[in-house]
């Protein structure tokens, strides 16, 4: 029976879909105007997780995650690059879905482009208007808060608190916390793939609306489970109650809301500003990533995670031990010489309780951290046994069978021979990394392109800089 806890009432519940074990899920994707970065693996490795034991659990998930690619972000940097907005867009989310494939996120069923749901956008803006819970002014479209009366439920604070945090108000609109759904723009030459034509005039989508209506196109208007970092509770994920809910009429929206909490740097807020700021693609160029993997799941998913090289380098090490303990198994049942021992049903036994153990981990909201602790008990216990001779082949077999299922659930493929020393690999690595500098260096480049190439096909990627 799994438990979750849903942000809306603030506390754990028995997970129970709207229909039968199907499940229907939707998660905030990306705003692809540059590299993802590291709070962004957080989250979605994070939610690739729960939606794997949800299924290892029996139920049939739909996961659907949406894929920002019309915004003023992506305007201002196609803009400093000398670029086609719809271009960089589309550079930029393809090195998302490369980044989440090396990180191991795979079970999204389908990304939906913000601007392939142009007319369903419209329509949805087209119903609120004409149920009198949304306005036009010389400036766009505006949802009116104060005709919604739930609005702040997620966030568990009124319009006036809300309104506290408003900068920058626009006269045109009746209230200080009312948000675009539509904003009208002149067409310029350097935006013509960022307008559209609306019954309000040109001009594009608020950032709101475009989820509700990808999710009211895929899902219906109510659906199970809503998820997305924790910024997102304000204003995001209020705008987009209040949109679906009152557009449609029905209540909840969403029946369960799951957030994971932030990522800091050393104790500070990831930010450019600070210099802090690291793009996945940075981190593999030194991690890989099973051990980012590992410390993401280290920590629970709603709570603050802090990111460092020390904290890394501990991830490691964990890693290491449970490679290490698979690759001493793998060793032990070559071996021609058998161990016996006098009380294997009882170790069987004492393994269906590890088993039992994780899995009330994992059905505890997703306790990842606990989850890892009975691996780690588990490895004390064995090598022990191990080091005493007081251990049997089969009872290692099904040791090594239980370590592999439980790297299925997380994500990790335990199996892997070639995994059991990452040590070894990383330096492997870094070694190819220095011979091929040194080969720039000489300007001999086919052959530095070969083990670029090689290294690529490990999954591997270099980006060379100029110098």
């Amino acid at each position: 029976m799994i438990k979750l806890y849903n942000t809306m009432t603030r506390r754990k519940e028995i997970f129970k879909p709207r229909e039968g074990n199907k499940i229907k899920m939707f998660v905030c994707g990306p705003t692809v105007y540059d590299h993802s970065h590291i709070g962004h693996a957080r989250t979605y490795i994070s939610f690739d997780v729960i939606v794997r034991y949800l299924k290892y659990s029996g139920f049939t998930v739909f996961y659907l995650q949406n894929i920002t690619d019309l915004d003023d972000k992506i305007l201002k940097r196609a803009e400093e690059l000398g670029s086609s907005p719809l271009e960089l867009a589309r550079r930029y989310e393809e090195k998302y879905l490369q980044d989440m494939k090396v990180l191991g996120v795979e079970n999204v069923n389908f990304y939906a482009r913000a601007t392939e749901h142009i007319p369903e956008i419209i329509n949805q803006i087209k119903i609120l208007v004409e149920k009198g819970f949304a306005y036009e002014t010389d400036k766009g479209v505006y949802f009116d808060e104060s005709k919604f009366k739930d609005f702040g439920k997620l966030s568990n604070r009124n319009l006036e608190e809300l309104n506290v945090h408003r900068i920058g108000p626009d006269t045109s609109k009746r209230n200080p916390g009312d948000f675009a759904l539509w904003k009208k723009r002149k067409i310029e030459s350097d935006e013509l793939e960022m307008v559209w034509d609306s019954p309000w005039g040109t001009g594009r989508p608020g950032w709101h609306i475009e989820d509700t209506a990808i999710t009211d196109t895929y899902f219906g208007p109510q659906y199970d489970i809503h998820g997305g970092g924790l910024d997102l509770i304000f204003p995001h994920h209020e705008a987009e109650i209040a949109q679906m809910e009152a557009a449609s009429g029905k209540n909840p929206m969403v029946k369960y809301w799951m957030h994971t909490g932030f990522l800091n740097v050393k104790g500070e807020k990831m930010s450019k500003s600070l210099g802090n700021f690291i793009t996945i693609n940075d981190l593999l160029q030194e991690y890989s990533p099973d051990i980012f993997r590992f410390f993401v799941l280290s920590t629970h998913y709603r709570s603050p995670i802090d990111f460092s090289q020390e904290i890394l380098q501990q991830s490691q090490q964990g890693l290491q031990r449970i490679y290490k303990l698979i690759e001493t198994i793998n060793e032990l049942l070559d071996e021609n010489t058998s161990i016996s021992m006098d009380n294997d049903q009882e170790y069987i036994y004492k393994l269906s309780e590890i088993r039992k153990e994780f899995f009330e981990a994992m059905d505890n909201d997703f306790n990842t951290p606990s989850a890892f602790s009975t691996i780690f008990d588990i490895i004390r216990e064995v090598n022990r046994d191990i080091n005493d001779s007081n251990i049997s082949k089969n009872a290692l077999t099904k040791l090594k069978a239980l370590i592999i299922e439980f790297g299925i659930v997380l994500g990790f493929d335990f199996s892997l021979k070639n995994k059991n020393e990452p040590e070894r690999q990383e330096d492997l690595i870094e070694l190819l990394k220095d011979v091929r500098n040194k080969l720039r260096e000489k300007k001999e480049w086919d052959l530095s392109d070969e083990i670029r190439s090689k290294l690529k096909e490990m999954d591997i990627v270099l980006e060379d800089k100029s110098t």
